[in-house]
């Protein structure tokens, strides 16, 4: 692994080699970075000629990357800007669901990404546990995906009820969605970590890329890719 390609611009290492190595580009996290290194990162992938993500985008940094490259995409709901170079063929199926409106922006964060690492994706948003019966009546087009995600603040029951009843991998997201107790999600997220559903994979508070990141993973498996 010493001899791998990696671009060296002082600030950043960029990772040429993760597409050949795990099958994904490198993912930019732009959140705490300038709008002076993100154009120079985004720059460094298209002369690469690779597909470049970022997450946690403000709307000031899109319209700055617009400005600067041709082709970008932005999802301002889920934060996550695209620059797409070589097309990505799309197989296979997640469903996304959440509990909520309010956990909308974290389930399109990991929409977007599934998408973007090449799987197709169906949404099914506010099948949330207050009116379960939106859940049920969803639940045998869910059941036809290979992968499922559930996002959830509040308690956070939603992925350890579909967990139940389905036979594929699920990856709950707890969100921050919630009131005082909730913890900024750490109530979701406990729930989920204590639920008694076998099957079910955590990540952390918010985290849609991770999510969307790993079903793609073990989608692209399921698919034969």
């Amino acid at each position: 692994m010493k001899n791998e390609k990696y671009s060296d611009l002082g600030f950043a290492k960029l990772d040429l080699e993760r597409q050949k190595r795990r099958g994904a580009s490198e993912a930019v996290f732009c959140e705490c970075k300038t709008d002076e290194q993100l154009i120079k990162i985004f720059s460094e992938f298209k002369t690469q000629g690779q597909n470049v993500i970022g997450t946690r985008v403000s709307v000031e940094q899109a319209e700055i990357l617009k400005k600067e490259f041709e082709g970008i995409n932005y999802n301002e709901c889920a934060r996550v800007i695209t620059l797409i170079q070589k097309p990505v063929k799309k197989i296979g199926e997640i469903a996304v669901c959440t509990g909520g409106t309010g956990d909308i922006p974290v389930a399109e964060e990991a929409s977007v990404t599934a998408e973007f690492f090449g799987s197709n994706v169906k949404k099914y948003y506010d099948v949330g546990v207050a009116g379960i019966h939106r859940l049920m009546s969803n639940i045998d087009e869910i059941r036809k995906a290979n992968v499922i995600i559930t996002v959830a603040g509040m308690e956070g029951a939603l992925g350890g009820i579909i967990t139940g009843l389905v036979d594929v991998p699920v990856i709950a997201v707890p969100t921050s969605v919630g009131y005082g107790s909730s913890f900024k999600g750490l109530s979701a997220l406990l729930t989920m970590l204590n639920s008694c559903a076998e099957g079910m994979t955590v990540v952390n508070i918010d985290n849609g890329f991770n999510a969307g990141y790993s079903a793609s993973q073990i989608n692209r498996k399921i698919a034969g890719e």
